[in-house]
């Protein structure tokens, strides 16, 4: 059977082989262009049942091949014997059927025997005459309900089936062949594997001294395989349409050398295969233009993507022209974007990218707060990050957008707290001035259209942006899970054989002092003040005994358990579970609805394993911490920034100069992060909004100022995760056909769900607490290096540590010098090591306008 690649019941077993590419004998296509030359022809054949097909087709045969009566009724009785096909059977099944003898089935007996190049019964059918294949079309009519079995799931929605049957036949003097087509397709009952319409049939029988009937039914199970020999079969109107469309193929036709592989060895299907534009274009495929990447299939990094042919970039030359056209273009999307959440692969996303935004907004907003003396600090990032992202993916033209503290945002808010310290300014007044600022102009660059200036952006700047912040998500989290043994330090100088010199005993011979026994219980530490001094300090804890002022003796007090080697396990075990389950939907293990369940909830699956195993193991590792209280982290501010008071009058006015700073910083930052989710290669069908975009986060600036939280933009990586986990693929798909890859599921109920979790997560404390805080870590190493893999550039840096003879055939290879490739990468790496050291100075606030 074929649906795009041969599949065949192997020898004496009773299962099918792995779908190969079929391997033909040259000159079994010779023959069957005879066939097709001689043979009756029947197209657009009105017929409803599989016996008026056959009674027509012996009935037109042409004049120097037409058969006797006798010879008709036989081949007519011949034909419609009912098949009886190989079944596609189940774990249970084979395992019900162990004890059962593989020998059962029926017997016929007939004057014609198969020839030694057809299997026995059991393949493509058990008809004892004919061999059938079955091969599936796809159809612009039918769309009514398949046959319930567990082939049905591999059959594409609006298919139809062919017919191929040969065999020997001993009562005929020359050959018979027929190729049908039927004007509308037709329900042929058992004949087909699968109840579906067909409607091209192929016969062909003939007396045994001939011995290449079976290669000729292959051949011709090929042709109709082939999507561009479909096209003629369709629309042939004369037999020399049919031939024509052969020569077509014959011309396409690659031989392989007989000495130089193994005939009986099974091509596997390619990851790939060539377009119909390719194929159907004048050039070679060598010839074709190429893209900046590797051409190997939909949804991979082909071509830069950029959208710079679509609308979304073009200029009106009116004010606000952009955003209005941003606006119309996504309300007619608006109610869509809400019906097509209702998928359990958004259940995933959310629960995903809820736990790396917590991870984020907790490590963001303790490094606010230590650079703003905890004017900004965890809370606030909470409370921001949920209203900010919020607002954003209610109203914002991109809603897969996540919005987030970046780290030029935080270079900012440092340098801004320390000149308002120096010079005696009111930090948060002066902050909100300054935001202010930027929200007006803000403004006026979605007026002026100022976000057309994207399709100058390049593939270099994409490249060197994404690799920055995916590295310094990487860097972030080893930098993280290092810092560990600081605050638990692995205990080095342990040795076994001297465990029993370890001790440690507490010492309270201050209590012993007349004035601390003249202490009431009133001034004893809460948790103590029902207790009396122990009167022997040996069932003190560590807590206890410094708490009664006493102090610890011994060579095994500085013991700590290593909290820091579980932690790297915690932190490793997850980034390899998720990496490992994110790629199980390519396995070979169970079935594809399982693959594809487990690979949807890889990072949850994940996290839960390692929380389970951490929670097993009960050791005292670094959990997660939320604010449990609704109260600004500093006492001395409140909820809402006042204008003025505090500072002079002037400051309104000077604001503006790093106000034209913080601009550019955000109008880069949104912008080349929209370019990059924006991409072509993400087959987005509801389009961009980058002047929407770019209004939303002119307008949060004003909110989040006056409160005094954090100033929110694109985050790259996140973002990138969130499109990922919403990676839409094609439900079925042939035997040995990758799963085709369909686009993201574009709605807003995602990142409206993070965001309202983000928001109650001040209540979900005593839950989020149990979460170690090394699986997060593993969970943003995760998240970095697949960003990074995302790009092109770690294809090209691998190519320098890869002799050319064992390069990858890429596209760009073909028609690019490997010096020039080279070349290309090394600046690449430069500018990159350029970024990365400018980040790590006070310069950081400009490394956006240095990209």
């Amino acid at each position: 059977r074929w649906i795009k690649f041969e599949e065949k019941v192997e020898s004496g077993g009773e299962r099918w082989s792995p779908p190969h590419i079929p391997a033909l004998p040259l000159h079994s296509l010779f023959q069957l262009r005879t066939c097709l030359q001689k043979g009756a022809m029947l197209l657009d054949l009105d017929a409803t049942s599989f016996k008026e097909i056959i009674d027509k087709a012996l009935s037109e045969q042409p004049e120097e091949a037409e058969l006797q009566p006798s010879l008709r009724e036989r081949l007519a009785a011949l034909l419609l014997l009912q098949p009886r096909h190989q079944p596609t059977k189940s774990l249970l099944q084979l395992l019900a059927e162990l004890g059962l003898s593989p020998c059962q089935g029926r017997r016929y007996s007939s004057p014609i025997r198969n020839p030694p190049t057809a299997t026995s019964p059991g393949h493509c059918s058990h008809h004892p005459f004919t061999c059938t294949w079955i091969l599936l079309l796809p159809s612009f009519l039918y769309r009514e309900g398949q046959r319930q079995n567990r082939f049905k799931k591999k059959v594409p929605l609006g298919s139809e089936a062919a017919h191929i049957a040969v065999g020997e036949v001993e009562f005929l003097e020359k050959p018979f062949s027929a190729f049908i087509r039927l004007r509308r397709g037709v329900s042929l009952g058992s004949l087909a594997e699968v109840v579906l319409p067909s409607r091209f049939l192929f016969i062909l029988l003939g007396p045994p001294k001939v011995k290449a009937y079976h290669e000729v039914g292959r051949a011709m199970a090929t042709l109709l395989t082939d999507e561009i020999f479909q096209r003629v079969a369709w629309q042939a109107e004369h037999r020399e349409d049919l031939i024509a469309g052969m020569e077509a193929f014959l011309d396409e036709l690659i031989v392989l050398p007989p000495g130089k592989w193994d005939a009986s060895a099974r091509i596997p299907p390619p990851s790939c295969l060539p377009s119909l534009r390719r194929r159907t274009a004048v050039n070679p495929p060598d010839q074709q233009p190429h893209g900046n990447g590797d051409m190997a299939g939909a949804g991979d990094r082909a071509s830069p993507g950029h959208p710079h042919c679509g609308e979304e970039l073009e200029r009106t030359g009116r004010l606000f022209g952009g955003l209005l056209r941003d606006i119309r273009r996504k309300a007619r999307w608006y109610g869509s974007d809400f019906s097509d959440a209702l998928h359990p692969q958004c259940l995933s996303a959310v629960l995903y990218i809820y736990l790396a935004t917590v991870t984020n907004a907790i490590t963001f907003g303790g490094m606010l707060g230590d650079a703003t003396a905890n004017m900004q600090g965890v809370l606030e990032s909470f409370l921001g990050t949920a209203f900010a992202g919020f607002v954003f993916c209610l109203f914002s033209g991109q809603p897969l957008t996540i919005l987030s503290s970046t780290g030029p945002v935080l270079v900012f808010e440092r340098l801004l707290f320390s000149f308002s310290q120096d010079h005696s300014l009111d930090y948060l007044e002066f902050r909100l001035w300054i935001g202010l600022w930027v929200a007006f102009f803000g403004v006026v660059l979605v007026a002026t259209e100022a976000s057309h200036l994207v399709r100058f952006f390049t593939r270099f700047t994409e490249e060197g942006f994404c690799a920055l912040i995916s590295l310094i998500f990487i860097y972030d989290s080893l930098k993280k899970m290092l810092s560990l043994a600081d605050a638990f330090p692995i205990n080095w100088q342990y040795r076994l054989d001297n465990v029993t010199s370890y001790s440690c005993t507490c010492n309270l011979r201050r209590l012993v002092n007349p004035i601390l026994t003249c202490l009431t219980t009133a001034q004893l530490p809460p948790f103590l003040s029902m207790q009396s001094p122990p009167a022997t300090p040996a069932g003190l804890s560590r807590s206890q005994c410094l708490d009664w002022g006493g102090h610890l003796l011994g060579t095994s007090c500085q013991y700590v358990p290593d909290v820091t080697l579980i932690s790297f396990l915690l932190f490793g075990g997850t980034y390899l579970s998720c990496t490992a389950l994110k790629h199980f939907r390519s396995s070979c293990y169970f079935p594809a609805g399982v693959r594809k369940l487990v690979s949807d909830f890889a990072v949850i699956l994940a996290i839960l394993a390692f929380c389970a195993i951490d929670a097993t193991l009960g050791l005292e590792t670094p959990k997660l911490l939320v604010p449990s209280e609704l109260k600004p982290t500093n006492p001395a501010r409140g909820w809402i920034v006042f204008p003025f008071g505090a500072n002079p009058w002037w400051v309104c006015l000077v604001s503006a100069v790093p106000a034209v700073l913080v601009t550019i910083l955000i109008f880069m930052d949104q912008q080349i992060t929209a370019v990059i989710l924006n991409r072509r290669e993400y087959k987005l069908q509801k389009g961009a909004g980058f002047h929407l975009d770019l209004l939303c986060v002119s307008l949060l600036m004003v909110v989040t100022s006056v409160t005094g939280l954090p100033w929110y933009v694109s985050a790259t990586v996140i973002s990138l995760a969130h499109m990922e986990s919403l990676r839409k693929e094609s439900e079925t798909s042939a035997p040995g056909e990758k799963p085709e890859f369909l686009g993201i599921r574009e709605q807003r109920l995602t990142g409206l769900a993070v965001f309202i979790l983000m928001g109650v997560s001040v209540f979900m404390a005593p839950v989020l607490k149990h979460i170690p805080m090394p699986v997060l870590y593993g969970v943003f190493l995760h998240m970095g290096v697949a960003a990074l893999n995302s790009i092109q550039l770690l294809d090209r840096v691998r190519l320098l540590l890869v002799p050319a003879k064992h390069q990858p055939d890429l596209a760009y290879l073909r028609h690019v010098p490997l010096r020039r490739v080279h070349l290309f990468t090394v600046t690449q790496l430069l500018c990159l090591a350029l970024l990365w050291v400018l980040k790590s100075t006070t310069a950081a606030i400009i490394f956006p306008v240095m990209v």
